[in-house]
């Protein structure tokens, strides 16, 4: 087994180093027009961080045991060196970007996602707001270990790929230079990706690299002003809300449905699914009123 360094537990004490830092740059130099910070939302944001790593710590015994069976399976093996461990974080970084991207789209995937994006600040205790329920992550990565990448080296760019990320979640660093903009993801970039606009919805997933949404269509600049948050948000500091609200909303769902069918859209399909009977429904009074239609005239 490859000795790899636990690169989160190392940055622990840059994370509250810099949290403090921003704290205190608003205290100097307040934005209004900034979401800034509130005690209890921070509050939140650390209780969930120091919650998934007890739950991660449980999921890890069940994940690390399928990891370790198709690694054993495979006959592929790639070796842990300097420049091997570059194309391993590539790589992973690509997985990442399709795990994210994913979690948005599936709403049993997005119950767990969600966690991230309940705060309606932005700030470095935000990028601590993670879910408990990371059991919906690890498929995304098989393929990896499948080609021969060791699970310890699928931990360690994971753990470089989450504390990239912490500095991405600030309103103090505006637009960098074209190239950095360009290749990497960045404060502007991840604002865009926390804001609950119509138009930057489901955007910009990458986690170090932005030009995988460059490459896949879902990349947007930052041009107005995030609002940060749900497009309907929950409105609670108690983290066990926090963590569950989405998972009690699809079992409301499922109960309600009147078909299988209906049941599976509620699991499986994008968070705002509605079955196409329901959306006829609602949109029929519309078209019941002069001069409205379903339908939009013909060009």
């Amino acid at each position: 087994m490859p000795h790899l360094p636990d690169v989160v537990l190392w940055s622990v004490p840059a994370f509250v180093l810099l949290t403090v830092v921003e704290m205190v740059s608003y205290r100097l130099h307040p934005d209004e027009d900034a979401a800034g910070y509130e005690a209890k939302d921070a509050a939140t944001s650390v209780g969930m961080g120091l919650g998934s790593l007890v739950f991660d710590a449980l999921w890890k015994f069940p994940i690390v045991a399928i990891y370790a069976t198709v690694y054993e399976l495979t006959p592929l093996r790639v070796p842990v060196l300097w420049w091997t461990l570059l194309l391993m974080l590539l790589a992973q970084d690509f997985c990442y970007y399709w795990s994210h991207r994913g979690h948005h789209v599936i709403r049993v995937l997005w119950a767990c996602h969600v966690v991230h994006h309940s705060s309606e600040k932005f700030n470095f205790t935000t990028a601590l707001r993670q879910p408990w329920t990371t059991w919906t992550v690890w498929p995304f990565y098989v393929p990896m270990i499948a080609l021969g990448v060791h699970p310890a080296a699928i931990a360690f760019t994971s753990g470089v790929n989450l504390v990239y990320q912490f500095w991405v979640h600030t309103e103090r660093i505006g637009k960098l230079p074209r190239p950095v903009e360009f290749l990497l993801n960045t404060p502007s970039h991840h604002r865009v990706h926390h804001a609950s606009q119509g138009g930057y919805l489901d955007r910009n997933f990458g986690g170090i690299l932005i030009i995988w949404d460059r490459m896949f269509g879902s990349f947007v600049a930052e041009t107005e002003r995030p609002v940060y948050g749900l497009t309907k948000n929950i409105k609670s500091f108690n983290p066990l809300r926090v963590a569950t609200h989405e998972y009690a909303a699809i079992a409301r769902d499922i109960r309600a449905a009147d078909s299988w069918r209906e049941r599976a859209g509620r699991v499986f399909g994008g968070p705002g699914w509605q079955p196409a009977e329901r959306i006829a429904a609602e949109q029929a009074p519309k078209a019941a009123r002069p001069g409205t239609s379903v339908e939009e005239p013909a060009a």
